[in-house]
């Protein structure tokens, strides 16, 4: 197969000897690869060969990701995650997604060495995979007291970090955060009669969005059309039937709140209804051995849906009623601004929105990026009204709990 690893390699050898291949096992429904543990007990019950069979997903184009993020990782050396310094006059702090976390540091790395060191910035930064979760983000915020302690950039996705009146949302009331970003209009793509994502405060800003999509298995259909939109997902037919990004809290914090935006509480019940219950990690490993139930609809990131095979069961389809999407938040301290325009332009800039947009499938803000997504695809935003009229943190942990009690049944 390659220079690094075979297809009959277990997932085991190939993250035991490249562990910066973790993220990619993890972002095709391999979850459990975060778990050191069930990384050696799963993962040396399946082969490469055989992982991407049960995931239907194409040999050449998932490989050639894994050698991608192999030699990235080569050429880039992993502190550039992370940079400390006792001089530093800017911090940074954040979560990249994963397929385009090496180019987006490698591209940092080139403009701290060249505008950076022009500027006499000192930069203290620390941007970790969006798989190894924010419960770092979240413990040094609730102890924040105020915001003097906070680093002054934050770049994630998701709704919980931002808008929890426990975490950033308490900071965002006392009006800390100013959009520097200039931005009048975003693309043309959220900018329109059907989604402004703007924020109309001008606090928070945005680079970028995730878009859920969904993957038919259309062999698992049995009879049923396949669904269309997300209110297909939530009706009585695709009960048990569908595989929801539940490890990715980012993503599904987003389904849950625009489904209870659309929705109300009786559309998470649905959902919840919807979720296949018997894929769990210890029958997925058996299930090249035995016939399991398989999801007939996948809810993934758009990234994700290009790695499947032409011509198989597979098809990816961009809900009628919108992708429901997970923003990629910029926050800059508003008693900051002019020290930070220059880091803040470059995250906002027309390279980092290309990076997100070509490399990751995640659609730019930057009104010059062409996101080359047709402009028939819709996208769903629950909206700054829903996100001033409730409490987000405390709506979030609602809407888990009706979840949860409903796949308990």
């Amino acid at each position: 197969m390659g220079k690094y690893f075979d297809i009959k390699d277990s997932l085991y050898d190939i993250t035991n000897n490249y562990p910066e291949t973790i993220d990619l096992f993890i972002s095709i429904g391999f979850e459990n690869m975060k778990d050191d543990k069930q990384r050696s007990l799963i993962g040396k019950a399946i082969s490469l060969e055989t992982a991407l069979k049960m995931k239907k997903i194409n040999v050449n184009v998932f490989t050639e990701n894994l050698v991608d993020a192999i030699e990235h990782s080569k050429a880039i050396n992993d502190e550039t995650d992370k940079a400390t310094s006792d001089n530093a006059n800017v911090k940074i702090e954040g979560i990249l997604p994963c397929p385009v976390r090496i180019p987006l540091m490698e591209e940092f790395t080139k403009w701290m060495e060249s505008t950076g060191k022009s500027l006499g910035i000192q930069i203290d930064y620390e941007l970790k995979a969006a798989s190894m979760g924010v419960d770092w983000l979240k413990d040094s915020l609730e102890k924040a007291e105020n915001a003097d302690v906070l680093s002054d950039v934050f770049i994630s996705a998701g709704f919980d970090l931002f808008f929890d009146k426990r975490l950033i949302g308490k900071f965002k009331s006392q009006g800390v955060f100013e959009d520097i970003t200039g931005f009048e209009n975003y693309n043309k793509d959220f900018d329109n009669e059907e989604i402004i994502l703007k924020d109309p405060d001008s606090s928070y800003s945005m680079i970028g969005v995730v878009p859920a999509v969904f993957l038919v298995n259309t062999e698992e259909l049995n009879g049923r059309k396949v669904p269309t939109s997300w209110e297909d997902i939530l009706n009585k037919e695709f009960e048990n039937s569908v595989s929801l990004p539940i490890g990715d809290f980012d993503l599904f914090n987003a389904i849950l709140l625009n489904i209870h935006n659309r929705y109300g509480e009786e559309g998470v019940r649905k959902l919840g209804k919807s979720l296949l219950k018997s894929m769990h990690p210890s029958e997925m490993v058996k299930s090249h051995r035995k016939k399991i139930d398989k999801p007939a609809v996948t809810i993934m990131p758009y990234f994700f849906t290009k790695m499947t095979k032409r011509g198989g069961p597979m098809t990816a389809v961009w809900p009628a009623d919108g992708a429901i999407i997970s923003p990629i938040f910029l926050l800059a301290k508003k008693d900051k601004k002019d020290l930070l325009k220059p880091v803040v332009d470059f995250f906002a800039s027309k390279t980092v929105g290309e990076i997100l947009s070509h490399n990751g499938k995640f659609p730019s803000i930057h009104p010059e990026v062409d996101n080359m997504i047709s402009s028939e695809h819709k996208y769903m935003w629950i909206g700054w009204d829903y996100i001033k009229n409730n409490d987000i943190g405390q709506l979030i942990e609602k809407c888990e709990g009706i979840f949860n009690e409903v796949i308990k049944e």
